[in-house]
């Protein structure tokens, strides 16, 4: 099991906006994988939103955001979501053997 981190830079006050968004395109990205969690920054750096999305390995990683990247119902909002963002990091990580999310 891996687990991709996003961590998304959004302009000033556009959180509550992609949040909406967000929940209304989550079905249509659910499809292709689950939603491991979802926040936003409230103290420390402000205006960011950081989600985890768990898979199998790398290859399952690699089909799902290929199905999601060609489903005309995800990109519907993925491209909404895009004009909001000022910086995207993303990073995979492993658990450790004793990590309760293994």
């Amino acid at each position: 099991m891996i687990y991709e981190l996003r961590t998304y830079t959004l302009y000033p006050g556009k959180v509550p906006e992609f949040l909406k968004i967000m929940e209304d395109g989550l079905p249509a990205r659910e499809k292709h994988s689950k939603l491991g969690g979802f926040w936003f920054t409230d103290i420390g750096v402000l205006n960011q939103v950081v989600h985890l999305w768990p898979y199998e390995d790398l290859a399952h990683r690699a089909k799902v955001r290929k199905a999601a990247d060609h489903d005309p119902a995800w990109q519907k909002f993925a491209s909404t979501l895009h004009a909001l963002i000022i910086k995207m990091e993303n990073k995979i990580l492993t658990p450790a053997d004793f990590s309760p999310l293994k």
